[in-house]
């Protein structure tokens, strides 16, 4: 089975943006708070999301809780910044 649906879900504010081709679709989920990401992972399971990715935002107890409320259906990875970004990851967020 290839990969033909990917969903991405991002803090930072409420939206939803799907894209694709006849082969492959994406559907990319902002939310305003790291708790909305378990109805958002919810909600694409449910489409027939095959994997999904959450952004830097998301620390590994909400991957965790997301991943155990889809009941382990669908593989979810996160976006992780190594110590060489903590410094801009500090300026960009501080305010």
């Amino acid at each position: 089975m290839a990969l033909t649906k990917f969903g991405f879900i991002v803090t930072g504010d409420n939206f939803v943006q799907t894209q694709g081709t006849e082969k492959f679709f994406m559907k990319v989920v902002g939310v305003a708070r790291p708790e909305q990401g378990i109805e958002a992972a919810k909600q694409m399971v449910q489409e027939g999301i095959q994997l999904i990715e959450l952004c830097g935002g998301f620390s590994p107890v909400w991957a965790g809780k997301i991943i155990e409320a889809i009941d382990y259906k669908v593989p979810v990875g996160v976006v992780a910044y190594g110590p060489e970004s903590i410094d801009s990851m500090y300026r960009l967020f501080a305010s």
